[in-house]
């Protein structure tokens, strides 16, 4: 018994994409790294409870990312029941006094339990990658009947919908994205394709008009009017002003991370982490933190290629959307090419429920590369 324990460990270990984890960690201690840097360096509202809170999160991550990964995803689609009801519970408790926002930010997207918070929204991603994948493999090649496709526009408009009215547009934004990219890999009609494409200026149009706040607007406009940007420069620009300056003034290589002339922002230990980036490694850190990200988007689409089924390449597919869109829109805000949304950059950026987060995601990347062979379990091998 100790023996056939043993041997599928070992078959387990072998079985995982060691590469994908390492690279992950590596993120992962890079972020620690530089928010354990801000800290040393006295950074204003940079505590040691960030670093701390990010080891946690990254430790809590990784067992869970090793657990999911020894468990088969078609087995985790099959108890949609039990994570997606939960994860939609946690986010609609938002909608209610336990709701809590942090200052600056315009959503409530936090909920306490005793001395913890949590971001549900994080959590529903992991659920919303998982249920939209199997409603898309069980609906297959009828995704493009119209009674199908509608109803996989409301499961995808329902996390959509909730993320926006908690105030949250740009994890908005990211559940829009991921419900897009897997629609298209599912094999999504041209005929909606073309739909979809002439209704975004309609849709642009009514947001524009009709649904966004002034101060929503005034992120667009301040992007592209000096004058503004003047006006503004203590208020809606100051993030994006101040990032720009900490980015460009590392230069090549930057001021190091420990004892250098740094510049600060606000939300520098999350949302422009990657300002701090370019300011104590310069042009080279900025390109090194890029090509690390792409390598983990390029591996897990590549294990997306692999996988043995639809439902496996789904899930892939989702996950790739998921960090791929957030480094976009992260970066973008930093160099103010896109307004600011308040979205964090993948495995760097503090936050613990982000951190967790993505980690199942990985293991649900892992399930998937690691139960390629019809005849491979964690605990069993079945006989040819």
């Amino acid at each position: 018994m100790v023996k056939k324990i043993f041997k599928n460990a070992l078959e387990y270990i072998k079985r995982l994409d060691k590469l994908l984890i390492l690279m992950c960690a590596a993120a992962s201690s890079f972020g620690i790294l530089l928010l354990y840097s801000m800290y040393s360096n006295d950074f204003a509202n940079v505590s040691a409870h960030y670093y701390k809170t990010q080891i946690a999160a990254l430790a809590i991550g990784i067992v869970a990312m090793l657990v999911i990964a020894a468990i088969d995803y078609k087995f985790i689609s099959k108890i949609w029941f039990i994570y997606a009801p939960a994860a939609l519970i946690l986010t609609l408790l938002l909608f209610t006094s336990l709701g809590q926002g942090v200052e600056g930010a315009d959503d409530i997207g936090w909920l306490k339990i005793g001395s913890f918070t949590i971001q549900p929204s994080e959590l529903l991603k992991d659920a919303f990658i998982m249920t939209f994948a199997t409603h898309l493999n069980k609906v297959g090649k009828e995704l493009n009947r119209l009674p199908h496709f509608l109803l996989l526009c409301v499961h995808g408009m329902i996390p959509v919908g909730l993320i926006a009215l908690q105030g949250d547009d740009g994890t908005a934004i990211v559940f829009l994205f991921i419900f897009v990219a897997m629609l298209l890999v599912a094999g999504l009609g041209l005929r909606y394709i073309l739909l979809g494409c002439a209704a975004v200026p309609v849709v642009v149009y009514v947001a524009w008009n009709y649904l966004m706040q002034p101060h929503h607007k005034a992120r667009f406009l301040v992007l592209f009017d000096p004058v503004m940007q003047e006006q503004e420069i203590k208020n809606i620009w100051y993030q994006q002003y101040w990032g720009r300056i900490a980015l460009g003034s590392g230069k090549m290589t930057g001021e190091g991370l420990f004892g250098g002339e740094y510049v600060y922002t606000s939300y520098i230990h999350n949302d422009f982490i990657f300002a701090y980036i370019g300011n104590a490694l310069g042009f080279v850190g900025c390109i090194g933190t890029v090509v690390l990200l792409l390598l983990i988007c390029s591996k897990i689409y590549m294990n997306s290629v692999q996988a043995k089924d639809k439902l496996g390449q789904l899930i892939c597919i989702g996950v790739f959307s998921m960090i791929l869109v957030h480094s976009i829109l992260n970066i973008g805000m930093v160099l103010a090419v896109m307004p600011v949304i308040g979205i964090p950059l993948p495995f760097i950026s503090a936050g613990g429920t982000s951190t967790v987060s993505l980690y199942v995601a990985i293991g649900l990347v892992l399930s998937v590369y690691g139960h390629r062979s019809k005849k491979y379990h964690m605990f069993y091998t079945e006989k040819d």
